[in-house]
């Protein structure tokens, strides 16, 4: 397929300009949508990271963590989180400590150089319940490298964080088997 040599970077190309990317809404596939783009950065030889906020369960083993361990050494992947989805109305103090402890370990990555595509995975649930402060997170993107490509996932984005992201996407569920019955499948959901 012949391709436009003025859209795309050659494979040797630095990326001059990373953008925020935010993945939102009520329906399936943030992550998943989050995992593809980190898919196709490693084909490219980026270094990525992904930082799974509210995400801690290890007995789930959720395949990400899985293939990077095995498959892919340019992919790190972390989490921070208790070993549950976290929800308004269970969350606890030890909810708001991984939150910060893994926003202050975000910070730290986003400001070393070491990584083209950062992934914050469900940051937007924390910002949405104030685990993580939103000015904090705007402050901290404000002044990303500017070479450094940053994706947030999760439901209820905030209205700011959503004005300063240079793509928003929505999903939106119209029919899920989740409605009838169907639990998180390992390979599909985890």
């Amino acid at each position: 397929m012949d391709r436009d040599n003025s859209y795309y970077l050659e494979d040797d190309e630095v990326l001059e300009h990373g953008y925020i990317q935010i993945y939102t809404g009520d329906g399936k596939g943030k992550t998943t949508a989050s995992l593809g783009l980190a898919l196709r950065a490693l084909g490219h030889g980026w270094k990525v990271l992904i930082i799974q906020f509210t995400k801690g369960d290890s007995a789930t083993s959720y395949g990400e963590i899985v293939t990077s361990s095995k498959f892919l050494p340019n992919l790190d992947v972390v989490q921070f989180g208790m070993d549950r989805v976290c929800y308004s109305h269970n969350v606890c103090m030890d909810d708001f400590k991984e939150a910060k402890r893994g926003w202050e370990f975000a910070k730290q990555a986003i400001n070393s150089g070491k990584y083209q595509l950062i992934i914050l995975d469900e940051i937007n649930i924390c910002t949405a319940m104030n685990m993580i402060k939103v000015s904090d997170v705007k402050e901290t993107l404000l002044h990303k490298p500017e070479n450094l490509e940053i994706v947030l996932t999760g439901r209820y984005a905030h209205p700011e964080l959503k004005a300063m992201a240079h793509l928003v996407t929505e999903m939106k569920p119209i029919k899920h088997y989740f409605d009838m019955g169907v639990m998180a499948r390992q390979g599909i959901e985890y």
